[in-house]
């Protein structure tokens, strides 16, 4: 059976490739992440295929930014496709934006914090706020979810700091920069393993090049879904 804790980014050139992926990957995987990367390679139609004909559930990686009206306007044009889960960035009068346009749907928006690919270094060529990474994360986060948010987007190493925030209780934590042991770390600079990531308390893990890369897709997943099932998902895995 799958477990929908795994999302699997489908971040492949074009509609095509991503529809051969989940193919191999069969019932295996239950949850897909498409990005803003495939948009214009069909990822809109791929979305719905996946969804409409093949019952899969779709979280669209769009991390929207902009002024509230065209935020409002794009989530309104998006939340017609009966999607699960749609990221904006962080800021509050996104988020809010955000909201109005989702209203009477069942999508979920989820907030940006900072990317997982992104460091104290990185911030401060961005000339972004100074203080620990960490900190900052908590920080948008409690604002993001204070402004409405459905749950944010942060790395694992954060989870359990957001996890145990009051705006928290019952609102989702979906971690990018998951990597099972050994695997390549890419771009990714702040990352834990599956099991750990899970027992510090967050919902969906999203895995895209550990799985889609891997010479066989499907065992690379179910390793991954073995591990959420383990002991080591249960309580933090310092082994």
């Amino acid at each position: 059976m799958s477990d929908d804790r795994l999302i699997v980014a489908l971040d492949v050139p074009n509609a095509l490739q991503g529809l051969a992926m989940a193919e191999q990957l069969g019932d295996s995987v239950s949850f897909y992440k498409i990005g803003l990367g495939m948009l214009t390679g069909g990822g809109l139609a791929l979305a719905n295929e996946l969804k409409q004909e093949h019952g899969k559930r779709i979280f669209l990686d769009m991390k929207l930014f902009d002024i509230g009206n065209t935020v409002e306007n794009a989530v309104r044009g998006l939340a017609q496709f009966d999607l699960d889960f749609l990221t904006v960035h962080g800021d509050p009068h996104v988020v809010r934006a955000a909201k109005e346009g989702a209203a009477g749907k069942d999508l979920k928006i989820l907030a940006v914090t900072i990317l997982t690919s992104l460091n104290r270094d990185d911030l401060d060529a961005s000339l972004l706020k100074k203080g620990d990474v960490q900190d900052l994360v908590v920080e948008r986060a409690a604002r993001a979810l204070e402004a409405g948010a459905d749950g944010v987007i942060a790395s694992p190493q954060e989870a359990a700091l957001i996890r145990a925030l009051p705006q928290a209780e019952g609102r989702l934590i979906v971690t990018p920069g998951v990597r099972p042991a050994g695997a390549a770390l890419g771009d990714q600079k702040r990352v834990a393993t599956p099991a750990n990531a899970v027992a510090d308390g967050v919902d969906h893990i999203v895995v895209g090049r550990p799985v889609y890369q891997a010479d066989d897709p499907k065992a690379a997943a179910e390793a991954i879904l073995a591990e959420l099932s383990s002991p080591q998902a249960k309580a933090p895995n310092r082994a």
